[in-house]
């Protein structure tokens, strides 16, 4: 068995596994660890436990120490730095006409190098703005060029529902979105509806997929013909989470039943397929 800790850097940002070494902590503990980037301050925010030892991938890097007022003091003084940085970068790109939003910095723990993210439609050649702003701040400068999703995971805000969106409260990385999503949860194909501030299709519409998907087995397709008690008639919709069925019977009349009031016939699988595999119905 092995021991780890659990440290995250941002807010929500990737949780890493360091080793304890040794150290007394507890979640919520700052703590300063050694990194492919220096030193860097995190949180902790899974306490000291043991795993197997084939669960470590890789050798864990030590935790350093416990943070002190010394650290959490420069780690003020960073914070306080970067509306400053970020102000004197806004100044040079309007000086040099580049197309580009500087849109957050984040600083070394050592305060030697600063990170500016900022978004552009296209490529930049910022090196003549790197050079300046090396020199008027007398430090390292690096430029990364971040899409919609990321700035507004930095930027933050609030969602249509009313709540902090998503990315900027718990996400810790963007899972794949696509508007085949939106028409499995029968929602409208409405850009200003399913679209979220980033101006991206909805991260909540994975949350639910799942769910839709496998609901959707039990059901008859869009079209199918079925059997009902008032006829035969042609499925106009289907409500996946209340589990019915629009018919249009024969007389054109319609009517919503629930599923366990039509008859149908299971779906054929396409040549060379496999049977699709549904569960009995209720």
């Amino acid at each position: 068995m092995a021991e780890i800790v659990g440290i995250r850097f941002k807010t929500t940002g990737k949780i890493y596994h360091f080793d304890p070494a040794g150290v007394e902590l507890m979640k919520g503990d700052p703590v300063v660890v050694n990194t492919a980037r220096g030193e860097e301050l995190g949180r902790v925010v899974i306490a000291p436990r043991q795993v197997p030892d084939e669960e470590i991938k890789e050798p864990l890097k030590p935790v350093t120490r416990k943070a002190g007022e010394k650290d959490l003091n420069m780690e003020c003084e960073l914070m306080a730095k970067k509306a400053e940085t970020l102000a004197e970068c806004s100044k040079l790109v309007a000086r040099f006409g580049l197309p580009m939003k500087p849109i957050s910095v984040e600083y070394s723990f050592d305060g030697s190098r600063a990170t500016i993210f900022f978004c552009a439609e296209e490529r930049i050649d910022f090196r003549e703005l790197v050079r300046d702003l090396a020199r008027k701040l007398k430090m390292r400068i690096e430029l990364r060029q971040i899409g919609p999703r990321d700035e507004t995971k930095l930027v933050g805000g609030y969602g249509c529902c009313g709540r902090l969106l998503c990315c900027a409260s718990f996400l810790t990385e963007f899972n794949p979105v696509s508007i085949k999503m939106a028409k499995e949860q029968n929602l409208p194909l409405n850009p200003m509806k399913i679209s979220g501030v980033c101006g991206r299709l909805l991260c909540c519409l994975v949350y639910e997929q799942e769910l839709y998907h496998e609901m959707k087995k039990r059901l008859p397709r869009v079209g199918q013909r079925v059997t009902t008690a008032s006829g035969d008639g042609r499925v106009m919709s289907t409500n996946p989470l209340k589990e019915t069925v629009t018919v249009e019977l024969e007389n054109k009349a319609t009517s919503e039943l629930p599923l366990g009031e039509i008859k149908f016939e299971e779906s054929k699988p396409a040549r060379g397929g496999k049977p699709e595999k549904r569960e009995p119905k209720r």
